[in-house]
């Protein structure tokens, strides 16, 4: 969970690319637990968690997935059918330190245990927090001396991997995250080459590898007109922009998808060159809207619709967008 319209937005595309890629995110960073489970089947669950009700201030934790273990949580326990149940729960952290997050993990985890009844196996990934690369953390707390309690769960640092190992590796995700991994300074513009061939070439649906391109573009170490030179050679790519225009990140698909239509629409103003392009998103996404979503996309504030065109990936139905 983060604070503020940046962070959420980085953590947005996090949350949506990880649940589409659910089962290739266990098996890249924790094989040794991905076989334990079955991952045909997942399970999505409200994530809204309500600490101290009615008075409480909401939270909705980051991705929280169901599904079925192929041994036992516990031991001595294989006549239970609950006992074959497990969460999975994911946090998405983009701050560059660990003590914001670590002490509500516990929180978090026995919120889920008493709300679903089920154990609940933690995973927190780094975006900007390299520790070990892959490994266990724990949260202690104390009395004096006296060790009260002691919480651990799995992570993943991205800054702390090689992105060479995992630009060459099988896993069309991890070519995405390599963006945010170690990447050497004379190596970034031939890295760079290799996962967007690698990614335009991904056996994948077009969503998913629109979703995987984005990522890549966004986190990439390279100007904005590197990242379209080398796109270039690929594939067509958008009118270059000024490298004076980059940002904290680059500007992705979506950016640019925003700018074509605002230029080749400029009359009509940027608001309606937004819901044109959000129409046609949405269409694509869900097949051909209603005139009763498309007067509800129309009545949207201005402010509202980047944020609606950022989740557009990551929810099921119209429904989900208040449309």
């Amino acid at each position: 969970m983060t604070q503020g319209m940046n962070l959420r937005d980085h953590d947005q595309r996090f949350k949506t690319l990880i649940r589409e890629f659910f089962a290739d995110f266990l098996r890249l960073f924790f094989n040794e637990w991905a076989v334990r489970f079955d991952l045909s089947e997942i399970e999505w669950l409200n994530t809204e968690m309500l600490p101290n009700p009615p008075e409480g201030s909401r939270h909705a934790l980051d991705l929280v997935a169901k599904l079925r273990a192929l041994e036992p949580i516990a031991p001595n326990t294989s006549d239970d059918p609950l006992a074959w149940l497990a969460l999975v729960h994911i946090e998405v952290e983009s701050q560059d330190y660990t003590t914001r997050l670590k002490p509500r993990l516990p929180a978090y985890a026995l919120h889920l245990r008493e709300r679903y009844q089920l154990p609940v196996l933690p995973i927190v990934l780094y975006q900007n927090v390299g520790l070990d690369g892959i490994g266990r953390d724990s949260y202690v707390e104390h009395f004096w001396e006296l060790e009260v309690h002691r919480f651990t769960y799995l992570y993943v640092g991205l800054p702390r991997l090689s992105a060479e190992d995992y630009v060459q590796g099988e896993s069309v995700l991890g070519v995405a995250l390599s963006a945010l991994m170690k990447i050497p300074e004379d190596r970034v513009r031939e890295l760079g080459r290799q996962v967007f061939e690698r990614l335009n070439t991904a056996d994948v649906t077009e969503q998913q590898q629109y979703l995987l391109t984005e990522c890549a573009e966004a986190y990439l170490p390279l100007l904005p007109s590197e990242v379209q030179a080398i796109r270039a050679k690929i594939e067509p790519a958008p009118k270059p922009e000024d490298p004076e225009m980059q940002r904290h990140r680059n500007p992705t698909s979506f950016d640019r998808a925003l700018e074509e239509v605002e230029q080749r629409g400029e009359h009509k103003g940027r608001r309606l060159a937004q819901i044109e392009m959000l129409e046609a998103m949405l269409e694509t996404r869900f097949g051909k809207l209603s005139e009763e979503s498309l007067a509800a996309l129309r009545a949207k504030p201005e402010e509202e619709l980047l944020q609606l065109g950022i989740k557009i990936l990551s929810v099921q139905s119209l429904a989900e967008l208040g449309l």
